[in-house]
């Protein structure tokens, strides 16, 4: 069954082109470990709550915008066995580059679908 890994981050405005050139970079890595697909998604109607938000949970500073993206896989297997594999791996900086935004402040997690509708 089709898995998914999430992410958020908040990333700066001025660094919007540093991060889909960060992406771009990323995705024959994801590819070559079994990924189907790769969406990044740029923030554009994203409100501030009264409790929570995407802003509170990446800590997001003046000028920055939060970022959804997501990875398919074929199954969870095929992820899990492509995060072992990337973490255990040297790589270059040429093959992902910098990241445009702090990655302590991202979160991440896996998902199994539930509901797929068209």
């Amino acid at each position: 069954m089709t898995y998914y890994s999430g992410f958020v981050a908040a990333v700066p405005t001025e660094r919007r082109d540093d991060y889909i050139t960060h992406a771009k970079a990323s995705w024959p890595m994801f590819k070559r470990h079994g990924a189907l697909r790769m969406v990044e998604c740029w923030g554009e109607d994203v409100p501030h709550g009264k409790q929570t938000d995407f802003y509170r949970a990446t800590q997001a500073q003046e000028g920055e915008v939060p970022v959804f993206s997501w990875i398919e896989w074929p199954d969870r297997a095929t992820a899990d066995a492509a995060w072992a594999a990337m973490m255990s791996e040297d790589h270059p900086e040429t093959e992902m580059g910098d990241m445009p935004f702090d990655g302590a402040r991202m979160f991440w997690g896996g998902f199994a679908p539930i509901l797929d509708l068209s």
